[in-house]
């Protein structure tokens, strides 16, 4: 039977209201958020929330050029030191960049900016803006694993989703799919219309792959009223959307261009509608006008819900969502609102936590530092979740199902937090309070204060059922 959570008492409330919607309590945070539950929770949805500020992270186009001179770099010096090797000669010194013992400068963006997101997540004061930033940010994924796109990822994050998450859906579907970064991971900047000047002296095509993701995944979801052949069209509507090469261009490398010479000429159909000829602003069209269907409405609203609710989520809380998602024309601070506010969105917690939020979760609870970010990264990596490297454009799965595998490599994460973090904690029955206050069950009270040290009672904490759900 289900638990009304939401007519339940304040700090019952406030510890679900944590879980669910935010990445976990704190010290002192269930007895703070459990003065106003949902007025703490809306209170976040402010002007600016989700921005990262930090005159340490480069914007993408930087990050592309910095990483284009660092390859080039590691290109000449080992030319040049097999040159002097067939020479007899001494070795080459290799570039700073390259010398033993440092990491590679994309890997040094990448770090840098998977720091500023989790510390992001683990200041947050409950963390649904942050969760709802992680969402989109799977939504519209794409991969470090794709070459050139791996120091983009955090700027991409940053630059095309966060200033989004609160505003309209069709503002950050413009943004995310003119970013370098998803032009690159889906292939769109070598796609090149047929007919276009460059197509037809090149020799070279068109790539399908971009316009099949925005209407499989971005937009109206699989098998909702769209063709291959539509698919086909869209693709050509946006060719010569591609990112500047740095070679030809070392100021504005690496940033969006539209390229006249690569792009489809003359009209073409898109679902029913016919967009005329008018460069970028034909695909601009078509954008919005997929960002305002109302299988877009549907599939987003089944998502967002799946996502913090249920696997199955109540049709009724998805008939809710993509209603105000139309009414609104896709204003997602109006459809958050709505998801926080639902008393469906307030029944029983049998959603599994995702291994992101798991892990922002237990060192918000055992007050762990963020120090060294390569340790949570590479749990990221062993619980099978690793930091913007989804296996395939879908992201990564939302259904509890999909992680339950990765247990035992959570157990192993644990008992490492207990190691580092358990014997400056608290008491047992203290750190139950503070991570899972009335949410605890008897049976996990009793048994975390039957650990043999605080280590092994915090370690417990961390697997303990209800830890483990939002």
């Amino acid at each position: 039977m289900a638990i009304d959570f939401g007519a339940s008492e304040p700090k019952v409330q406030a510890a679900f209201a944590l879980h669910r919607f935010g990445f976990g309590p704190r010290s002192g945070d269930i007895d703070r958020v459990a003065a106003d539950p949902h007025g703490t929770l809306l209170a976040e949805l402010k002007a600016g929330a989700g921005k990262i500020s930090d005159s340490d992270l480069v914007g993408s186009g930087e990050a592309f050029r910095e990483a284009f001179l660092f390859r080039q770099e590691r290109k000449v010096a080992r030319e040049t030191q097999r040159m002097q090797k067939g020479a007899m000669a001494p070795n080459v010194t290799p570039a700073k960049s390259m010398q033993g013992g440092m990491i590679p400068l994309p890997q040094q963006i990448y770090l840098a900016e998977a720091k500023a997101r989790y510390a992001a997540a683990l200041n947050a004061d409950i963390g649904l803006v942050e969760r709802l930033v992680w969402f989109w940010s799977n939504h519209f994924c794409v991969s470090a694993d794709k070459g050139p796109t791996r120091p983009l990822c955090g700027a991409y994050e940053r630059e095309a989703i966060r200033p989004h998450v609160l505003g309209k859906f069709s503002d950050m579907l413009l943004a995310v799919e003119t970013h370098p970064a998803m032009l690159l991971y889906l292939d769109n900047a070598r796609s090149i219309g047929p007919d276009s000047i460059a197509g037809i002296r090149r020799g070279k095509g068109l790539n399908e792959n971009l316009a099949r993701e925005i209407m499989e995944l971005h937009t109206l979801g699989v098998r909702t009223g769209y063709t291959q052949t539509d698919v086909t069209n869209f693709a050509k509507v946006i060719t010569g959307w591609t990112v500047r090469p740095p070679k030809q261009d070392p100021v504005h490398g690496g940033e969006f261009w539209f390229n006249e010479r690569m792009h489809e000429p003359g009209s073409q159909n898109v679902i029913g509608k016919t967009y005329t000829e008018d460069g970028f602003a034909q695909g601009r069209d078509v954008l919005e006008a997929l960002a305002h269907h109302p299988a877009t409405a549907k599939h987003i609203a089944t998502k967002l819900a799946t996502h913090f609710v249920a696997d199955v989520p109540p049709q009724s809380l998805v008939d809710k969502l993509a209603k105000r998602f139309r009414d609104t024309g896709g204003d997602l601070l109006q459809v958050t609102k709505t998801l926080v506010t639902a008393p469906e969105s307030w029944q029983t917690r049998d959603k599994l936590k995702k291994p992101g939020e798991w892990t922002v979760a237990a060192m918000r609870a055992s007050g762990l530092a963020l120090q060294d970010v390569r340790r949570v990264v590479n749990a990221q990596n062993m619980l099978g979740e690793p930091l913007w490297r989804p296996p395939a454009p879908k992201g990564f799965s939302d259904d509890s199902a999909a992680w339950l595998d990765g247990m035992a490599q959570r157990l192993d994460i644990a008992n490492q937090v207990g190691r580092i973090a358990g014997n400056a904690g608290q008491e047992p029955d203290a750190m139950v309070d503070v991570a899972l206050g009335p949410l605890a069950s008897r049976d996990t009270r009793e048994t975390i204060k039957r650990a043999a040290s605080r280590p092994q009672a915090l370690a417990l904490l961390l697997m303990a059922p209800e830890f483990q759900r939002r």
